[in-house]
């Protein structure tokens, strides 16, 4: 028996032991102080943003195009011969006044059928006196000798309508002949340059032949494509045409030539006669008077041809909008408005028109919304948000800012506690 209790009392030791263990954390874990979970405040998002306002608005519209001269010509020959002389200034890229010659071929043939001509219009035109002596004859004879009216073959009429023919012709001919000698002096009849040289100095050429392409300098265009959204901002009608009551809207006109931005001053001064099928847009026509002087001295460089250009064109007026910066719109058609009680309202606006750097929007906002212009992630109706002006400075005080610097102590001790509490566990 007493074996057994030996026993007992050795296996049992360890148990009491070890439950009086578990007792004794039971007792010390309900006796630690408790940590509180602490609340987390989300604190408000910091956002540049900028005034709604209105103001009159000077609508425009943006588009590319390119240069090409307004009159262009093939230079041909119309008599042939070979070519004897070739003007300097008839070479690819070459200026030329109107009517100075740039090509003339060989003439001698031509002087000679001129010389031809010369000689049977005095032919001709003797012929003629001599008839019109023998009619006057003719008439003094009758006068004296016959009775009744003479016939008009007594009184040489026939012969002097084939005289006067026969005049009539032969100076025809010589017309025909010095028009043909006149022709071997090639001109154009516009001042302008030369764009591609097709002949040379010896060549033959035959009547139709290709000389070279010209075209005129005293104004050129730029084909601009316009969308129904375009058309529309611009007020133009389908058929516009410029005329002294109207006589074309402004066009503003950039490219960067060799390294530097340069600028003209254009007139939109028609549209075209058919929507484009492929593109379903209508194509409006800027003209630049004088682009190789008075444009160019103005703008630094001439207004080439071939040139890309942007167009900037004046729109209609509005008098009451409100102009955003291009980063004050979300998407297509939304804004972030920073309301005053420290939370952001995503309103969807109209917008009527849009560059690279403006948003012109006429409803959705009121005139004194605070329009949030810098990047905002996560953006949702009702989250906090502090205005930033452009400068960085709050327009308003940061809200519960004192609040939440007299909690920060007793945050600083829970923690603290929790620390402690965790040590003796």
């Amino acid at each position: 028996m007493s074996k057994f209790v030996g026993r007992l009392l050795i296996l049992g030791l360890p148990v009491a032991v070890l439950v009086a263990f578990i007792l004794l954390y039971i007792v010390l874990a309900a006796a630690a102080p408790q940590a509180e979970r602490a609340e987390v405040v989300a604190r408000p998002s910091a956002v540049f943003v900028t005034e709604a306002q209105l103001s009159p608005v000077q609508l425009s519209v943006t588009t590319q195009g390119e240069v090409t001269p307004l009159t262009e010509i093939d230079l041909t020959a119309q008599v042939s011969g070979r070519i004897t002389y070739v003007n300097p200034n008839f070479v690819d890229g070459g200026f030329f006044e109107a009517g100075e010659v740039l090509v003339r071929l060989e003439d001698a043939d031509y002087r000679l059928a001129v010389t031809r001509a010369e000689a049977l219009v005095a032919q001709s035109r003797q012929a003629l006196v001599r008839e019109e002596a023998e009619a006057e004859l003719a008439r003094e004879e009758w006068a004296s000798l016959g009775e009744g009216e003479a016939s008009a073959l007594t009184l040489r009429e026939p012969q002097m309508a084939e005289a006067r023919a026969q005049l009539a012709s032969a100076q025809a001919t010589l017309d025909e002949a010095r028009l043909n000698l006149s022709r071997t002096r090639i001109t154009a009849p516009f001042e302008g340059r030369v764009r591609t040289k097709s002949a040379d100095l010896g060549q033959y050429v035959g009547p139709g032949a290709r000389l070279g392409r010209v075209f005129a300098t005293n104004r050129v265009q730029v084909r601009l494509p316009l969308t129904n959204a375009e058309l529309a901002t611009l007020n133009l009608p389908l058929a516009f045409q410029a005329n002294e009551a109207n006589p074309g809207r402004p066009a503003h006109l950039s490219a960067n030539v060799a390294g530097q931005l340069r600028n003209w001053e254009g007139l939109l001064v028609r549209s075209e006669s058919a929507i484009d099928p492929q593109t379903r847009t209508m194509s409006a026509i800027i003209e630049v008077e004088d682009p190789y002087g008075q444009a160019a001295e103005s703008a630094g460089a001439p207004l080439a041809v071939g040139l890309f250009v942007t167009a900037q064109i004046d729109g209609r007026e509005l008098d009451n909008a409100i102009v955003l910066p291009r980063s004050a719109l979300r998407g297509a058609d939304q804004v972030f408005v920073a309301q005053r009680d420290g939370t952001l309202a995503i309103h969807r606006v109209t917008v009527i028109d849009t560059t690279a750097e403006r948003v012109v929007v006429t409803t959705g906002i009121e005139p004194g919304d605070r329009i949030v212009t810098s990047p905002l992630r996560g953006a949702a109706d009702g989250m906090l948000v502090r205005a930033l002006d452009a400068n960085g400075d709050p327009l308003d005080p940061e809200p519960n800012a004192e609040d939440e610097s007299e909690d920060e102590p007793a945050t600083d001790a829970m923690v603290e506690q929790t620390t402690t509490a965790s040590r003796a566990n």
